[in-house]
């Protein structure tokens, strides 16, 4: 090696320890438990944020607030307290004087996965995986007095699959909008598999992957009582109308695994980058071409999906379908989209888009990106420049190599009467209130030149290569196939993702039944299971595509690594079983 490149490389690291002592110190230094405000997050100059509530009695998905000032949080999970909690501050400080619980519609958490909270036409209309509820508001009162009301069933006799949140939105005229997500990655079969082709044309395409349009003020509909607005969706969590141009938006989850199911043809660079999170805007007919393609931020294109064809350059038939407005980089999970209407904030807020990026999990081998709130400026119904960072901080560290060492993650947005803005943090249920105290007319460069810098931090950047890269020691055998088919979901640290995938350190379904174990990875699981108390929704793929040695050599590095403690899988077991299926 050259002086040059030695050179070279000795300054990207010394600028990345340096970035990475920055955020510490910061960090540190704007925490509540420091006494200084900000509740550790990071503001353009002239904004401050509250801790509205420092944890909620379940983790926190998406909120509204009433015209009373009334915030009403979506917990993740329904007991018998309820599946909303609901806050007043009534002193006016910020924090939350009164918190309440209501709205529960069941106690056992067979599924998990709700999602949705928005004030319409008088109604606190809110979701589960698979019911749209409403509550009547009555103005000065925290808690509804009415009963729940059920809008809609999603009757499909598969009940629970991949992608089954029911965001919602609403027009001026009286729609409800709510995506049906895509029960697959890329309409494979059997579904992530290596190498399985794509179905052609795709089935699922017909009642989902794709946003449908229903009367906003109806009871007791179903998927036929609306109309298909849109299709070529994956996954749909973060959506909202735009007053301005009147048309819905959508911040897309991309499609996962490039790596994992096309190592000919994807290295982990590429799979950690792609496919985009396309920002689009979703008119009546729109096809953004899920399965058949996906966007590239970086080539600026669609290109032809592997599963149809494709290798990463090849555009085919995606020249006839829809781009984005703006593709940001892969795995980001765009999970709330809110536009802002208000006028406490700079005019250079004003109409434009705010995006809480919940964070990545699968990254791997390079760090776990997202986590923050972003911001993209529009005028007259169109992008106006390049996206922003607006609220930073919530991981806390940096680089962030497991899911699990994030200490926030950002979730919902909203926004108040007063113009305050509310984000949600759905690892610990925290809340923070957003608020600026500038000088508007002076609001500027200046001001987000300290929210630019931080695009430089490895949470956000798009990876080096090579020095980004968290494996680069040689691995073989159980380990290397633990860090090419498990990783992405069960993380480095196995500590999998809340609400998603489930941990497999420390757990009897893994230093259990021998048996059971090597059918889940024979034949997958559907549906969901509990480990140490909590549920978890991801879908395990089945890995029989695997020889019969490589699920011995996995199986026994799982069992002898993340605190498990058990027996080796021997290679005769696992023929044994195979044989037996």
């Amino acid at each position: 090696m050259n002086n040059a490149t030695t050179l070279v490389k000795l300054v990207y690291r010394v600028k990345n320890i340096l970035l990475y002592i920055l955020m510490a110190i910061c960090f540190v230094q704007c925490s509540e438990e420091s006494g200084i405000p900000n509740g550790g997050l990071f503001l353009p100059d002239g904004f401050e944020a509250v801790v509205v509530v420092d944890s909620t009695e379940g983790k926190v998905r998406h909120m509204a607030v009433s015209e009373d000032g009334y915030l009403y949080a979506k917990l993740r999970n329904s007991s018998s307290k309820g599946s909303i909690t609901a806050m007043e501050d009534a002193n006016g400080d910020g924090w939350a004087d009164r918190i309440e619980s209501f709205g529960s519609y069941r106690t056992s958490q067979k599924w998990s996965y709700s999602t949705a909270m928005r004030i319409y036409n008088g109604y606190l209309y809110f979701s589960s995986e698979l019911v749209v509820y409403r509550y009547k508001l009555k103005p000065g009162t925290l808690i509804p007095e009415g009963e729940m009301e059920i809008v809609f069933t999603d009757d499909h006799p598969h009940g629970k699959h991949e992608h089954i949140g029911k965001p919602l939105a609403f027009d001026d005229e009286g729609h409800m909008y709510i995506p049906f997500g895509a029960p697959s990655n890329a309409c494979q079969n059997p579904k992530r598999t290596p190498g399985a082709p794509g179905l052609d044309p795709c089935p699922q395409l017909e009642h989902h992957g794709g946003i449908w349009r229903f009367d906003a003020n109806k009871l007791g509909q179903t998927q036929k009582d609306g109309y298909k607005y849109a299709t070529g969706i994956r996954s749909v969590v973060a959506m909202d109308w735009n007053p301005v141009d009147k048309n819905l938006y959508v911040v897309v989850h991309g499609r996962d695994d490039l790596l994992r199911l096309f190592p000919d043809k994807f290295d982990p660079w590429q799979s950690a980058l792609l496919p985009s999170e396309e920002f689009i805007r979703v008119t009546e007919g729109s096809d953004f071409g899920w399965p058949y393609c996906y966007y590239d931020q970086m080539k600026g294109k669609k290109v032809l999906a592997p599963e149809y064809g494709g290798d990463g350059e090849i555009v085919g038939r995606c020249d006839q379908f829809d781009d984005p407005i703006i593709g940001f980089p892969g795995h980001w999970a765009p999970n709330d989209l809110v536009f802002y209407e208000g006028s406490a904030f700079p005019e250079h807020y004003k109409n434009g888009a705010f995006i809480a990026f919940h964070g990545s999990t699968n990254r791997a081998p390079y760090p776990q990106s997202g986590y923050f709130v972003g911001f993209v400026p529009f005028k007259d119904g169109k992008p106006s420049g390049e996206w922003e960072v607006f609220v930073d901080g919530f991981a806390g560290v940096d680089p962030l190599e497991s899911v699990n060492d994030a200490i926030y993650r950002p979730m919902g947005i909203a926004f108040g009467p007063d113009g305050g803005m509310y984000i949600s943090d759905s690892v610990k249920g925290k809340i923070w209130k957003i608020s600026f105290s500038g000088d508007r007319d002076t609001f500027g460069e200046e001001q987000l030149a300290l929210m630019e810098k931080r695009k430089g931090l490895s949470h956000i950047r798009t990876p080096d290569q090579k020095e980004d890269n968290l494996m680069k020691d040689a691995v073989s055998g159980g380990e290397k196939i633990y860090y090419t088919y498990c990783s992405a979901c069960h993380q480095k640290d196995g500590g999998g993702a809340t609400g998603r995938f489930p941990p497999i350190a420390n757990t009897d379904w893994v230093s259990g039944d021998k048996e059971r174990l090597i059918k889940i990875v024979l034949e997958g699981m559907e549906g969901s299971i509990q480990v140490h108390g909590e549920t978890y929704n991801g879908v395990m793929p089945q890995h029989s595509f695997l020889s019969d040695k490589e699920i011995a050599e996995v199986l026994t590095y799982i069992r002898s690594n993340f605190e498990n403690n058990a027996s080796a899988i021997e290679l005769e077991e696992v023929q044994e079983i195979r044989n037996g299926l």
